[in-house]
């Protein structure tokens, strides 16, 4: 299980990583709302984490499963936040000041308080798309046999 969530988390990370570069190429990094496909990766990378998990297991449970598309998109998004802190911490400080200045706000939280943000979405990310999954995958109790048990 360990493979599967890491190599998935691992090329998730990838992904966002090049995301972000080919932005920085074309000069709209500084556009937070184009983080919105940042969700599609992550949906992408967990689904077919989940896929390939319950492709191996005959017996596929939910607390399981659920494991595997948590430490899949916690993995991507602890290693994101990594790059993304290099980035703005060495590559260019100027990023983090752009992006805070573009939120209005009277106050200087500094890049700290970005990486934190961008942290938190990952995680919360992760945990919506991996609980929507997870019901497209479970099985399901609605059989003919459960009808029996009904008044």
């Amino acid at each position: 299980m360990f493979k599967i969530y890491s190599r998935y988390g691992i090329w998730i990370t990838v992904i966002l990583i090049a995301y972000f570069l080919i932005l920085k190429l074309i000069g709209l990094h500084q556009y937070p709302i184009l983080s919105a496909l940042n969700g599609l990766i992550f949906g992408f990378g967990i689904y077919l984490a989940l896929k390939k998990y319950k492709s191996q297991k005959s017996n596929f449970k939910f607390e399981k499963g659920f494991e595997v598309g948590l430490f899949t998109g916690g993995i991507a998004s602890l290693l994101f936040t990594i790059f993304m802190a290099v980035y703005m911490y060495q590559i260019d400080s100027e990023f983090a000041t752009g992006i805070l200045k573009t939120w209005n706000l009277e106050y200087d939280l500094g890049t700290l308080m970005l990486l934190l943000t961008i942290l938190i979405m990952g995680f919360v990310t992760t945990l919506v798309l991996t609980f929507a999954f997870m019901q497209l995958l479970k099985k399901s109790w609605n059989t003919k046999d459960g009808d029996r048990n009904t008044l």
